[in-house]
């Protein structure tokens, strides 16, 4: 399944995570990502980052405009998509 995902400045998706891998590829901007407790990396447009399967993980709009991604999701037939972090 693929999502594109638009972020306004300062925007902020809180901690969550899912059951399958994700793939997220910056389209536009610069996004900041969190995964587990590592280092924060930032990607800009053309970056990519692969998340596995059910590691929390967070994202933020850090630039000064409007950014997206385009996130890819492995799923399983009725598994939920997102999982919200606790």
């Amino acid at each position: 399944m693929q999502v594109r995902v638009d972020f306004d400045p300062g925007a902020f998706a809180p901690k969550h995570s899912h059951p399958g891998e994700e793939i997220a590829h910056v389209l536009k901007g610069t996004l900041e990502y969190q995964l587990g407790d590592q280092k924060p990396v930032t990607l800009k447009a053309g970056d990519s980052l692969f998340i596995p399967a059910g590691t929390p993980h967070s994202a933020r709009n850090v630039g000064s405009g409007e950014a997206s991604e385009l996130a890819s999701y492995i799923v399983t037939k009725g598994a939920p998509l997102v999982v919200p972090g606790k």
